[in-house]
């Protein structure tokens, strides 16, 4: 009997812990309640406590309402660590078939925070081929790949990782933030967000988004070609390898 009891606390602590996400809205005991069906809300309270104790909850002294605490934060952490090294061992096999396909260099960025990371790169074939660095944090309004991922987020969110003052690289950055917003909608609609020497005049890319278990875009595939070559990035043969690509990925992370 008391292995019983205590499998079911088990469960309602893990109930209320899930009751927080996705968004961590701060919740009262009676809303936490609301949310899980059948346990009283006493229970709930006494739950809610324990959780807190041991800081997968926290409790604001002002509203007395409750959101996740650190010790969730740090899980989350940890499995969104394990998550970006298995998103990497994932994606090179197909960012390298990608390259292998097209002839030019292919890459993955992840998004981290309010920037893409470069976390692998595959080098083109070509005699001239555009240059990479492993671990390069990539900004939001010029980076491909950033904006590949930024069309497909929640408007609040999108908006939030967007600086205030977008830097000017070149003559071709767009430093407007409406300006920005509308080439996000047009991302979304397509599905292939496009840097056209905005970082660099010399260097154009074109990039698709790659999506998680909870269908939420976490990185983009790239191919980056010199601009001599930018024709390259137009070809509907390059746009279906590159959906494909990001297509397949994305499925393996379903899994």
């Amino acid at each position: 009997m008391q292995h019983n009891n205590t499998h079911q606390s088990l469960e309602r602590a893990l109930d209320i812990l899930i009751a927080f996400t996705p968004d961590n809205l701060e919740l009262g005991a009676t809303e936490v309640s609301e949310k899980i069906r059948g346990v009283h809300r006493s229970t709930v309270t006494r739950l809610l406590h324990v959780l807190t104790r041991r800081g997968f909850l926290q409790q604001n002294p002002s509203t007395k309402k409750y959101s996740l605490g650190r010790s969730s934060a740090r899980i989350g952490r940890a499995v969104a660590q394990s998550l970006d090294s298995q998103l990497v061992n994932i994606a090179q096999p197909h960012v390298n078939a990608l390259r292998d396909a097209v002839g030019e260099t292919a890459a993955l960025e992840v998004f981290y925070e309010s920037n893409t990371i470069l976390a692998y790169y595959a080098k083109g074939r070509r005699l001239v081929q555009v240059s990479f660095r492993i671990g390069d944090r990539l900004p939001v309004h010029v980076a491909a790949g950033a904006k590949a991922v930024l069309a497909f987020l929640p408007i609040d969110m999108t908006e939030s990782f967007i600086p205030k003052k977008l830097v000017r690289f070149t003559p071709h950055t767009i430093t407007n933030r409406k300006a920005l917003l509308k080439q996000l909608v047009e991302i979304r609609e397509s599905g292939l967000a496009f840097d056209l020497g905005e970082r660099d005049e010399d260097v154009h890319v074109i990039a698709a988004p790659v999506f998680n278990h909870e269908n939420r875009p976490v990185a983009a595939v790239v191919i980056s070609v010199p601009v001599s070559r930018k024709e390259t990035l137009t070809d509907p043969k390059t746009i279906a390898l590159l959906k494909k690509t990001t297509a397949a990925i994305s499925v393996r992370l379903l899994n």
